[in-house]
């Protein structure tokens, strides 16, 4: 498509005006934006990095349990690749920092004063190249105007010279004009071309990051789902662990202490082959001695009487409360074991523990509540001991008990039905219903399952 002179010279300075107009003010625009897209991805990058920290740590936990550790595993593995993709996208906007953001910046600052000045200096070498070819036009004319009447012989040569110098400086506008405009577009040309070239360089590393992301992910992902595919696998030391504790344990110390304290009953050495000795002093509290273990009518009206207590159905006033309680004796006179292993030694006033109910030839076996030692003891050397009461007349304000009558006043002040969670980490949507409980007594919370 032909343009004229005019025409031509219009577009070049519409392209110069369209690159100090709208190009450079775009650039700035991109480089504030560009700035801006920087502080998202290293704000993305910083909560990225906290994210998986908080994995890693979730995965150090999880490392200490004996059927979790491969699961704790991959999640430190999870964690450390997706920090390392974390670290190569940081590294990638650093080069569209240095490459594209700081060289967009420096190029319109340089650029502004640089179109300024190239349009300026077209327009002036145009206007004087217009305003001499116009001259030129007008001279013809002036020479026209005084050849008409007169010898046209004379004023023709002169003519012929104007038109000469009007075609030739009319070539040169034109030839001006046209390598102005192609200048112009050029010009603007690199701009795009520049810009382009530059974003094409960022999309080329852009595409390099996921691929290496792609692999540094795929290649650990399937091994990453084979370890939590299947909840119900269990390390074969836990297996070995578990079927080891179907046969008969061995009793731990704390097993057997516990046994002990709980009163079950324990293999006691023989007792004593001769018959128990009984202290004379005995008889001064009670003239006909019992055991501790002869039931007696008179233990609980009288309970401050040495001989007539018994020990076979002893129980503290708040009976409801030490009913698992094994049955304890106080003693009354010291007793020293000797050489005997087998005997108990105490002083005046120790609590014993018995752990045979049943008297042998008048020797009792239990254990020394302070130094858990036993062994078997004389039966005259003790009487029952029961626990002193706490009477609720002493205190200043009487306790009140929760009770089931108590609970219906609770009822009455929840309004809003309790719903439950959902049971497990299953990833069916639909999971099980859900419904209100109506409170019971016990203010328990009712789940009718599937």
């Amino acid at each position: 498509m032909s343009r004229g002179p005019d025409d031509v010279s219009k577009l070049t300075e519409s392209t110069y005006k369209n690159v100090m107009e709208q190009f450079n003010p775009g650039l700035r625009n991109l480089v504030n934006l560009g700035k801006s897209y920087e502080k998202a991805v290293t704000a993305m990058a910083l909560a990225g990095k906290a994210y998986f920290d908080a994995v890693a740590k979730v995965g150090e936990n999880a490392i200490v349990s004996p059927v979790s550790r491969e699961l704790g595993v991959v999640l430190m593995e999870i964690a450390e690749t997706n920090r390392k993709v974390q670290i190569e996208l940081e590294e990638n906007f650093k080069r569209f920092h240095r490459e594209i953001i700081v060289e967009l910046e420096k190029k319109t600052e340089m650029d502004v004063k640089y179109m300024n000045a190239t349009f300026k200096r077209y327009q002036s070498e145009h206007k004087l190249k217009q305003d001499s070819l116009e001259r030129s036009q007008t001279d013809l004319k002036k020479l026209r105007r005084k050849s008409q009447g007169k010898h046209s012989s004379k004023y023709e040569i002169k003519e012929n010279e104007y038109m000469e110098t009007i075609s030739s400086r009319q070539m040169d506008m034109q030839k001006f004009i046209a390598d102005g405009c192609k200048e112009a577009l050029l010009e603007e040309k690199r701009r795009f071309c520049f810009l382009a070239d530059k974003h094409c360089m960022f999309s080329y590393q852009m595409s390099n990051f996921h691929e290496k992301a792609k692999e540094m992910l795929a290649v650990k992902i399937p091994s990453w789902q084979e370890k939590c595919s299947d909840i119900t696998k269990v390390p074969d030391t836990v297996v070995t662990m578990i079927e080891g504790l179907s046969s008969t344990p061995e009793q731990s110390p704390q097993v057997e202490r516990y046994s002990r304290n709980n009163g079950e009953p324990m293999v006691p050495p023989p007792a004593p082959p001769q018959k128990a000795h009984i202290s004379p002093l005995a008889n001064m509290f009670n003239p006909a001695p019992r055991s501790p273990l002869t039931s007696s009518s008179d233990h609980n009206s009288d309970q401050g009487s040495l001989g007539d207590g018994s020990l076979s159905r002893s129980t503290s006033q708040s009976s409801g409360l030490n009913m698992g309680r094994r049955t304890r004796v106080r003693t009354i006179f010291p007793h020293t074991a000797g050489n005997n292993d087998t005997l108990l030694s105490f002083d005046d006033g120790d609590i014993i523990a018995l752990l045979i109910q049943e008297e042998k030839d008048g020797w009792l076996y239990g254990e020394l509540e302070k130094t858990q030692q036993r062994g078997w003891f004389p039966s005259s050397y003790c009487r029952p001991y029961t626990e002193p009461v706490i009477s609720n007349s002493n205190l200043g304000t009487p306790v009140r008990r929760l009770s089931v009558v108590s609970l219906p006043e609770q009822e009455e002040e929840e309004e809003e039905p309790v719903l439950l969670p959902p049971p497990d980490y299953s990833d069916d949507i639909n999971s099980r219903p859900m419904i209100p409980s109506t409170p019971s007594l016990h203010n328990t919370i009712v789940w009718i399952p599937d």
